[in-house]
């Protein structure tokens, strides 16, 4: 694999004198294999897939550059090249490793850069091309309204692949039916689109030498609201963190009320990947605005 890598991380950086120096493992999650490598060159960050999709990477990518131009003041990682499948290289991503440093402080800059990352906008709700959740595909077909893009784009399609992959049973699908068809009257219509990361738990957040950073994206654009749900889902968002957000951009009012249902989101999504109690709590979630 050495080889391979040193010929991607050559091709990316367009310097066929490269050599790789070093390979240190990295976490990449549960889904892909990730590396930071010394080079003869500048260090550099390596994800790579044998069986995802074509496209995974070069997605990816697709966020963390639309993160970047939005100019935040949050460290992003620059993006060298993305590629899918090719003979014996499989989907890879070569990106700029981003040097680590403290975190004291990051939780307000934090706050401050994400609710600069979300004024960010765009004339509808969706992104140019599917991002992936994990390893879930999002449909991001423009859409000009929020309550119909997370009642189609995010809601319906989420439960067409839980159906397909693990069923539902008749009583569930007419809970979600139900839950779906009051979509418009709980989530605000008047909602502007905004960028966001789309995955933002705390081990998405990295402390760099630049300050947090931002990583692992599934970009959208959406009612902002809809960032917090996996946010709060899974904790380690300090006061912090939430009072420099609201004093650079207040969240909406009954914005808290409106938060299990993009808990719910991430909840239908884990039960698609992983199964197991995450679709029982996401029913009892459903169960409430029924």
């Amino acid at each position: 694999m050495k080889a391979v890598l040193e010929s991607a991380i050559r091709e990316a950086l367009g310097d066929t004198t490269l050599t790789v120096r070093r390979v240190h493992e990295a976490g990449g999650g549960c889904i892909n294999h990730a590396v930071r490598i010394e080079t003869s060159g500048p260090d550099v960050f390596v994800k790579w897939n044998e069986s995802c999709p074509d496209d995974f990477f070069q997605r990816e990518a697709a966020g963390l550059e639309a993160m970047a131009a939005a100019e935040s003041g949050l460290a992003v990682p620059r993006v060298y090249a993305a590629w899918g499948p090719n003979g014996a290289r499989p989907a890879m991503i070569v990106m700029e490793y981003l040097s680590p440093g403290t975190s004291g402080g990051s939780d307000e800059a934090l706050g401050r850069g994400l609710a600069a990352l979300h004024r960010q906008s765009a004339a509808a709700f969706g992104f140019d091309g599917v991002t992936y959740c994990g390893a879930t595909p999002q449909d991001n077909t423009w859409t000009e309204a929020w309550p119909e893009f997370f009642r189609d784009r995010r809601l319906g399609a989420l439960l067409r692949h839980i159906e397909g992959a693990r069923g539902l049973d008749g009583t569930t699908r007419r809970i979600y039916d139900g839950l779906r068809e009051r979509i418009p009257d709980l989530v605000p219509g008047g909602a502007a689109p905004s960028l966001v990361h789309g995955d933002l738990w705390s081990g998405n957040v990295v402390a760099t030498a630049a300050g947090p950073g931002l990583v692992d994206p599934a970009c959208a654009f959406a009612d902002r609201e809809m960032e917090f749900g996996i946010t709060t889902l899974f904790g380690g968002f300090g006061d912090r963190f939430w009072r420099a957000y609201e004093e650079a951009w207040p969240l909406p009012a009954g914005w808290r009320e409106r938060n299990p249902l993009y808990e719910l989101y991430h909840l239908l999504n884990h039960y698609a990947l992983f199964g197991g109690h995450y679709g029982a709590q996401a029913l009892a979630i459903a169960r409430r605005y029924v």
